[in-house]
C-alpha cells in the first residue's frame, strides 16, 4: 500500500510538470544581453533596462526571464555560467533575445573583449546553435545605439563592427533578426540631440535623485522614458517577425509609448 501510494504520488508529479511544461512552448521570451537590458532594483531607479519593461508590450500568458546582466560581454556571459543558467530555464518552442556589442568592444578588459569577427562571431554561433539544439528559437538583437550624436546631428552607430557580424549571421545562418541598432537611431534622430537626453540618465544634483545623488551624465543606460520606448522598438521587431510569439505582442503598447515617465517601472 505504501509503494502504491508513493507511486501513485509520482504520477501526480509528473503528471503536474507535464501538465506545467505543455502550456510553455511559445509563451516564454528570454533576454541573454547587457545593462542596456537588464532589470534594476526599485533603489536604481529611474535606471531602467528595456528587458525590464517589455512585458507590458506583451499578451498576459507570456513570460519574461530576463538574463541581462551590467557588465556582460558574449565571453564574460559564458565564462560566468550565464548562459549555462539561461539554458536550464529554455524549453522548446521558448525564444532567446540575444543582445550583445556594448562590451566585447572593450578591448582593455580582457574579461570581456571579444573580438567582432572572432570570439564574438564564435560565441553568438555557440549561442545559436544551443538554443535551436534545445527546441528554442533564437533571435539577434544588434546592439541598441548610445546616445551618440555626430557633427550632422545624427546618431552614431558606435558598434558598427559587431552589429555587422550580428546581420551576418541573421542573413548566413537563417537566424532571426531585430535590427536595434538601426531601429534606435532613427529614434534618437527623431528625438534629437537635447530632447534624448530625457530617455537616458541625464540628472542634476538639484533634481534629488536618490540613486544619482550627485547628477548622472550617462549616454549609455536608459530612464524609465528611454527603457520603455527602446522595449516598444524591440516588441515593433518581434510582431514584425513570423515568428509564435510574433502573435503575442499587443497591437497597442500604450505603456512602452508613453512620453512621459509614470514614476516607476510598472505597467499600467
Amino acid at each position: 500500500m505504501r509503494i502504491a501510494r508513493k507511486i501513485a504520488a509520482m504520477a501526480a508529479a509528473l503528471f503536474a510538470v507535464t501538465s506545467a511544461h505543455a502550456t510553455r512552448p511559445g509563451d516564454t521570451i528570454l533576454i541573454a544581453s547587457d545593462s542596456t537590458a537588464a532589470s534594476y532594483a526599485p533603489d536604481r531607479y529611474p535606471q531602467t533596462g528595456w528587458g525590464q519593461m517589455l512585458a507590458c508590450g506583451l499578451q498576459p500568458d507570456v513570460r519574461v526571464i530576463n538574463h541581462a546582466m551590467g557588465g556582460r560581454s558574449t565571453r564574460s556571459f559564458l565564462a560566468e555560467g550565464r548562459w549555462d543558467r539561461l539554458l536550464a530555464d529554455l524549453m522548446p518552442g521558448d525564444t532567446v533575445l540575444i543582445q550583445f556589442g556594448h562590451n566585447d568592444q572593450a578591448r582593455g578588459k580582457p574579461e570581456r573583449w571579444a573580438p567582432a569577427q572572432t570570439d564574438y562571431r564564435n560565441n553568438l554561433m555557440r549561442f545559436i546553435w544551443d538554443v535551436r539544439t534545445a527546441g528554442g528559437i533564437p533571435v539577434l538583437v544588434t546592439p541598441v545605439a548610445r546616445r551618440n550624436f555626430g557633427p550632422d546631428g545624427k546618431a552614431i552607430a558606435d558598434y558598427p563592427a559587431w552589429s555587422g557580424v550580428m546581420r551576418d549571421l541573421a542573413t548566413t545562418l537563417h537566424v532571426p533578426l531585430i535590427d536595434l541598432e538601426a531601429r534606435s537611431r532613427v529614434w534618437l534622430d527623431r528625438a534629437g540631440p537635447e530632447a534624448s537626453k530625457a530617455l537616458y540618465l541625464h540628472y542634476r544634483a538639484q533634481d534629488e535623485i536618490a540613486a544619482f545623488p550627485k547628477g548622472i551624465e550617462d549616454n549609455t543606460h536608459f530612464s524609465e522614458l528611454g527603457a520603455r520606448q527602446v522595449a516598444n522598438l524591440v516588441a515593433e521587431g518581434l510582431r514584425a517577425l513570423d515568428l509564435p510569439v510574433s502573435r503575442k505582442i499587443l497591437a497597442e503598447r500604450p505603456d512602452l509609448t508613453r512620453a512621459t515617465p509614470l514614476g516607476s517601472t510598472r505597467c499600467r
